[in-house]
């Protein structure tokens, strides 16, 4: 592994990042209401799917892992403009909170940051944890 390769992240650690994600979310929404709840849910969102594609390929590199994460996020916000989404949400709670309903421009921004908590994150965990 070269010295700018990143080391790989412990599956069983992106899992782990993956369910307290999700934990965050359902408990920003039990505590919290409006636009922190709306737009906190929107970034940890995105985080919950770089950890994903960390539990899915752990040698991902921060950058690529946060380009996906984005464009899978970014990619949902856009598919809600068919409004299927709503019809799925409207027959089933978990595809409420896998698809959304409603295209809202302001998402796309917190789902930017939600990416870049997960870099920045992924960067830091990296660089701790380089012998030497």
């Amino acid at each position: 592994m070269s010295a700018s390769e990143p080391r790989p992240v412990a599956r069983p650690v992106a899992v782990l990042a993956a369910l307290l994600t999700v934990a965050a979310g359902l408990g920003i929404r039990a505590v919290a209401d409006g636009p922190v709840a709306k737009y906190g849910g929107d970034a940890l969102y995105t985080l919950l799917l770089y950890a994903l594609v960390l539990a899915a390929a752990p040698r991902t590199r921060p950058a690529r892992a946060a380009s996906v994460a984005l464009a899978a996020s970014w990619a949902v916000e856009f598919f809600q403009l068919t409004g299927v989404p709503e019809e799925l949400a409207a027959r089933s709670v978990l595809a409420r909170l896998v698809f959304g309903t409603s295209f809202n421009p302001p998402d796309l921004f917190w789902y930017a940051i939600g990416a870049g908590v997960g870099w920045t994150a992924h960067r830091l965990t990296c660089r701790t944890a380089r012998p030497g």
